[in-house]
Formats: C-alpha cells, sequence, structure tokens
C-alpha cells in the first residue's frame, strides 16, 4: 500500500461538500483536506480548523499541492469548473450531474484523457444500503432473471419550503432529472447495461413550481421493462424498490441511512456504520423463501478509496468514463422523449 497522502481542494461547501465529501475525506488517512473555496464563509474552518481557506477558484487551482479537486457547486458550473480544473492538471471527481449534456461529458472525458488524468462522477448511491441488497439478492439468483425493475426515489417539497434553493431556479441542468436522475438511471444501467430505447415523462407538477420537478423515465431492453420514477410532491419516501423476477419478487421502501447519519456530524468512523433501521428492511417472495431480508450496510468509503487507487496505483475506476458517458446520454435522451413525446432509440 502506497503512503502518499493526497491534497484535496474542494469547491463549495454546501450540503455536499459538507456533509458527504468532508466527513470521509477527513477521517480516510490517504487524504489531506487542505482547501476549500469559500466566497465570503467560513465554514470549512468550522469543520476543521486546519483547512485552508480560498476565495476564489482560481485560488485553489493555482495552488500546485492540491492533487485533487471536487467540484460540489450548482449544476450550471461543474463543466467550467471541471474544464479549469483538468487544465491545470487536478484529478477531478464532479457530483451529479456529472454534465448538463452528453457532448459536454465528452469533450470532458477526452481532456482528462489526453492529460492522463483520473476523472470520475460522484455516484455514492452504488453504495446505499438497499442498492447493495438487492445487488446481493440478483448476485444470488434469489430473483431469477429480472422481468420488471421499478425504482423511485420521491420527496416532499412544496416551492414554499425551497424557493431560495438554487435548485428550485429554472435553467440547463436544473429540475429534478438532473438532481435526482443520475442516482435512479446510474443505478438501473449498472444492473442491466445499455438499452434499446429510452421514453420518458418529465413535468412540472408542484403548485408555482418553475423546474421540472417529476420524472417517469422508461428503459427498454429485450427482456425486460425498468423504471425510475422521481416526484417533489409525495408525501414520505417510503416506496423505493419493486423487482420481479422469474423466481421472486423483491419490494423495498426507505432510504440508506447515511445521509441522516452524516447531517448529525456524526463522522464514519463510527461503527456501526450505514446500518438500515429493521422497519427499511424489504421482503422477498418466492416459493423457496418468502420473508424480510436484512439489509447490507451501506458505506460510501470504497468510492473514495477507490479514487485514490486510481490515482496513485492506477487501478481502474468504479465509476468510469463510459459508465458516466452513458447515463449522461440516458439524460439527454429522455429530455428529448419527454419534449417530443416519442420514444427515443439508444
Amino acid at each position: 500500500m502506497s503512503s502518499r497522502i493526497l491534497n484535496v481542494g474542494l469547491i463549495g461547501f454546501g450540503l455536499s461538500g459538507r456533509y458527504f465529501h468532508s466527513p470521509f475525506l477527513s477521517v480516510n488517512p490517504r487524504f489531506k483536506l487542505k482547501k476549500v473555496v469559500e466566497r465570503s464563509k467560513n465554514e470549512a474552518q468550522e469543520f476543521d480548523p486546519d483547512i485552508e481557506n480560498a476565495r476564489s477558484v482560481d485560488e485553489l487551482l493555482s495552488d500546485k499541492s492540491v492533487d485533487l479537486v471536487f467540484i460540489c457547486t450548482p449544476n450550471d458550473t461543474h463543466f467550467q469548473y471541471a474544464m479549469d480544473a483538468l487544465e491545470n492538471d487536478k484529478h477531478v471527481v464532479i457530483e451529479k450531474p456529472f454534465a448538463n449534456t452528453e457532448a459536454e461529458a465528452r469533450q470532458l472525458v477526452a481532456l482528462a484523457e489526453k492529460k492522463g488524468l483520473v476523472l470520475t462522477a460522484y455516484q455514492n448511491r452504488r453504495w446505499d444500503s438497499d442498492f447493495l441488497t438487492i445487488k446481493k439478492l440478483m448476485n444470488e439468483g434469489k430473483l431469477g432473471d429480472i422481468i420488471e425493475y421499478e425504482c423511485r426515489y420521491d420527496r416532499y417539497r412544496p416551492v414554499a419550503q425551497a424557493a431560495n434553493s438554487w435548485k428550485e431556479q429554472p435553467g440547463v441542468g436544473y429540475g429534478n432529472i438532473y438532481n435526482l436522475g443520475p442516482h435512479l438511471l446510474d443505478q438501473a444501467l449498472v444492473l442491466f447495461g445499455t438499452p434499446e430505447s429510452v421514453t420518458a415523462d418529465i413535468r412540472t407538477v408542484r403548485p408555482g413550481s418553475v423546474i421540472d420537478d417529476y420524472f417517469d423515465v422508461r428503459l427498454t431492453y429485450a427482456d425486460k421493462l425498468v423504471i425510475v420514477k422521481s416526484s417533489l410532491m409525495v408525501y414520505g419516501n417510503f416506496l423505493r424498490y419493486n423487482l420481479h423476477g422469474t423466481k421472486g419478487s423483491f419490494i423495498k421502501g426507505g432510504l440508506d441511512p447515511q445521509e441522516e447519519t452524516l447531517r448529525k456530524d456524526i463522522l464514519p468512523n463510527v461503527q456501526p456504520w450505514g446500518v438500515e433501521p429493521e422497519d427499511r428492511w424489504g421482503k422477498l417472495y418466492s416459493d423457496d423463501f418468502t420473508g424480510v431480508i436484512p439489509s447490507e450496510a451501506g458505506d460510501y468509503m470504497p468510492f473514495y478509496d477507490n479514487v485514490y487507487e486510481a490515482i496513485v496505483e492506477g487501478t481502474e475506476l468504479a465509476v468510469k468514463p463510459s459508465e458516466i458517458l452513458r447515463t449522461t446520454r440516458v439524460i439527454d435522451l429522455a429530455l428529448e422523449s419527454s419534449r417530443d413525446k416519442k420514444v427515443m432509440t439508444y
């Protein structure tokens, strides 16, 4: 194992920077969270007084000691900040959405390849407890061949409660399809690969909303139908996964507990970590067994370890550029499908 420590810079210290990345980076001895871009606040120093402050992106990127940059800013800034970071010879992790179009994503991937830099997307939901549980059941053959897969990720977020958030502003790269869509689509594409076609209904359902806040995206395969849905006008988020296969069905609700734990300022070196409460466990229905299935423990740390190993040891990325491009393309096709009311061939 290499003794090298990677110096990390964060661009942005909102929900993503403060509650997702900083806790994992701070307890992983392979990283040093060196510098954070905050234009006027000093919240990073409240988290850790040893973190240096940068008042601009240029100030961070000009620091030659920074090896790796995480981009945790509003969606419309991701592409340009990532291009600038790569041009300054930094390895880069981009929050979702990776880019607002497939064309932008391809430019980023091409530049990273040209400069020999590691570039990936923060698809942390691959390490959620529910998704790890589903993968385990499928790998064990408990469901047989999947015929239908449906995943939902709903929130109850009336416009009046969230009006000041940048996520509620109209513009390119904004709306729920860019916010929660990358999570659900990435999971589905990891499980089932490239679809034959994409059909989508993307709309606004909340009174007073100026963004799309509902989507229903359907991925067609030769032997299965995959549905991912999300609404910001659903009170409660219990409906999560419905899988139906040739040997059984699996129904599950609830959310992975890591985000709510991190928001309580509990660091991910506290054990046990990522263990779901029993009332969130799913139920398997089959001839061989019908009953509750204990959830696997979720843990986002393997994402960070993989990024380190890709940079220092040349290990293959877990979230590969080809997978990122596929997800971005599906979002492009979903938007076109919804706009033109037609089925899009992948």
